[in-house]
Order: structure tokens, then C-alpha cells, then sequence
């Protein structure tokens, strides 16, 4: 298991406020995935509502807040693969 995972599902853990009670997935390409559900973040690559891939320097800059989520959907650096309503959930809860 990867030290940066653990460490990205940590800081996703402290952003993370409640209320998200459906699953989602970052899939970081090379690293692994990261699974967020009502019991927080951790690591896996178990299925979910919706599957969020990018590479990990778009993965850190939306994790440290200097890129938007949308922002980088919508330039093609981060591809959404399921419920686009529960992306735009869990985006809501981590801002």
C-alpha cells in the first residue's frame, strides 16, 4: 500500500465534514484508488457510485485546493466515469 494513498486518504479525512452517504472513488493513475464513503476515506478500489480518475499532480492540486474539481473536469484533467450528481456531492462536502 502506498504512503501517498495513506496520505491523501488522511487529508481527505480532515476535509471531509459529514453528510456525503454515497461512495466514490479517485482513481489515481499509477498510484491506486481511494474509496470515500459515509465511514470517510480510505484506501481500496472497491465499487462506487462514481469513479473520479486523474494523475497525481491534478489528484494534489485538487486535494490542496488549488484546483477546482469542476474546473478540472471540465479541462479534461479529471474524467468522472458514473453519478454525476454524487461527484458534485462530494465536492460540495469537501470544499
Amino acid at each position: 500500500m502506498s504512503d501517498t494513498l495513506e496520505q491523501a486518504a488522511a487529508a481527505l479525512n480532515d476535509k471531509m465534514d459529514g453528510g456525503f452517504d454515497a461512495s466514490a472513488k479517485f482513481e489515481i493513475t499509477g498510484l491506486g484508488a481511494i474509496i470515500l464513503d459515509a465511514n470517510g476515506a480510505r484506501v481500496g478500489d472497491d465499487e462506487a457510485d462514481v469513479t473520479m480518475t486523474a494523475d497525481a499532480e491534478t489528484f494534489q492540486e485538487i486535494l490542496s485546493g488549488e484546483l477546482n474539481p469542476t474546473a478540472a473536469f471540465m479541462g479534461g484533467k479529471l474524467t468522472i466515469d458514473g453519478d454525476m450528481g454524487v461527484a458534485m456531492k462530494l465536492a460540495q462536502v469537501l470544499s
